[in-house]
């Protein structure tokens, strides 16, 4: 029994990586919506992984290598389908003689994340925050800005500047705080960006629907800037 019970957190990653495999297939079939729901289903299975582990007590070393490896897929190799078919198709709308392979440098988005990823296994310091945007929300942001009308030309270029800015998001130095929140005194004051980042994600979304997700994650990363500017002056 108990053997099944520490699997428990392991199937939910492998249903991660089932959901980042079917976004890969829906994106580079050209339905790129079917695509970004299966990122959140992913990202769902994906958070309550490494919760349900706690909970029962079943971490392990093959669950934190799983967890990574499935990540790799739905937070980097998925995310980077759908740039790669949005840019294809925003660039016949362009009218300029562009290279052919331009928008495979949608597939700098899944070389990043796994810089990221293998950063964050032999990172210590990563524990109670991050270093680095971590590959879920760099996901979820390009995730949401299907919702924006971004098979344009003005898509493409959009697309061709937030490329090499969350690349180098994946990878900085910046610190941003986790959006893991554990019981602790003094609850609102140790967790006040968390709280008031769910309320505004809650009314982004149900204002903008797949606008609102893309609009939460810039501002989780106005948040940790600002978070570090604070720490920085009171240092």
């Amino acid at each position: 029994m108990r053997r099944l019970i520490n699997s428990i957190p392991n199937i939910l990653t492998s249903g991660n990586l089932f959901c980042g495999c079917i976004a890969v297939v829906s994106a580079l079939s050209g339905d790129v919506k079917t695509a970004a729901y299966f990122i959140f289903a992913a990202a769902i299975l994906d958070f309550f992984d490494g919760f349900v582990a706690r909970l029962l007590k079943a971490q392990s070393p093959l669950g934190v290598q799983l967890d990574s490896l499935a990540d790799m897929v739905s937070f980097g190799v998925a995310p980077s389908a759908i740039i790669f078919h949005v840019m294809s198709v925003a660039q016949l709308h362009i009218g300029l003689e562009l290279p052919a392979f331009t928008p495979f440098c949608a597939f700098f988005i899944a070389v990043f994340s796994a810089l990221r990823l293998a950063k964050f296994n032999i990172d210590e310091r990563q524990t109670t925050e991050f270093i680095g945007l971590p590959t879920p929300a760099c996901t979820l942001f390009f995730c949401g800005l299907i919702g924006f009308d971004i098979f344009t030309a003005k898509g493409f270029w959009v697309l061709t500047a937030l490329v090499p800015l969350f690349c180098f998001l994946l990878v900085c130095k910046l610190p941003m705080f986790s959006l893991k929140i554990k019981k602790s005194p003094g609850f609102v004051k140790n967790y006040g960006l968390q709280l008031l980042l769910l309320c505004c994600a809650i009314v982004f979304v149900a204002l903008w629907q797949l606008k609102g997700i893309s609009m939460t994650i810039a501002l989780y990363i106005l948040f940790s800037v600002i978070k570090r500017v604070g720490i920085t002056v009171r240092l």
